[in-house]
């Protein structure tokens, strides 16, 4: 049923974005100013692909509560109380993300890999390339930046504590430059462009996991 509820609110957001994409498009193409396609279908496609992402986005409050309350079933009564909390704040994150992703993070990468052209190699950028790039940038870093708060949720359940998180810091370094690894576009400056904060957000999460403190008995 959840599922369902956040697939109907997924559909409805791309239906409503479809209606207003023109305005989305030049949003999204702002940064580089003007794409091309190469393809007779690939321009109907791209539009697809956006309308599909700004669908998620815009159903994401009704995926994130759905998510939320499927968690809550394996809880007790007291930690349901936490889901009241961490819930609105993961949608704070979750568009704080979103929005570092693409006033930060995209105009870096973009500006350092088009430093590469010259006179005789001449960025000519694709529609659909253009749009999976800024998706998976915007979306990986809207994900990325819920770090702090799964890991005060999981302070709060009693499940790791601030003093695990520091012992396992090296660790989670490497796991978190295999993570960034795999949500950035195949260039190494998106990637250390999501390593730096990912590492800022888990120093955030094991102060958020102090302040969310032992769980009550």
């Amino acid at each position: 049923e959840r599922m369902i509820k956040s697939l109907a609110a997924f559909i409805i957001g791309t239906i409503v974005i479809w209606n207003f994409l023109d305005p989305v498009i030049r949003f999204v193409v702002r940064p580089i100013g003007r794409i091309v396609f190469t393809s007779p279908a690939e321009a109907f496609n791209a539009r697809m692909t956006l309308a599909m992402i700004g669908g998620f986005l815009f159903a994401s409050p009704v995926i994130l509560y759905q998510l939320w309350k499927f968690i809550s079933l394996g809880l007790t009564v007291i930690e349901q109380r936490y889901v009241k909390i961490f819930g609105p704040l993961s949608l704070i994150f979750f568009f704080a993300g979103i929005a570092f992703g693409y006033f930060v993070m995209l105009p870096i990468s973009l500006n350092f890999l088009f430093s590469f052209s010259s006179s005789w190699m001449v960025p000519m950028i694709t529609v659909d390339r253009y749009i999976s790039f800024v998706g998976t940038i915007v979306i990986s870093s809207g994900v990325t930046f819920e770090l702090p708060l799964i890991l005060a949720f999981l302070a709060r359940l009693g499940i790791a504590t601030p003093e695990f998180l520091r012992q396992k810091r090296r660790y989670a370094i490497v796991l978190i430059l295999i993570v960034a690894a795999l949500l950035t576009p195949p260039d190494i400056v998106s990637q250390i462009i999501l390593t730096i904060p990912l590492l800022i957000l888990y120093e955030l999460g094991i102060f958020f996991a102090q302040l969310a403190g032992s769980p009550q008995k």
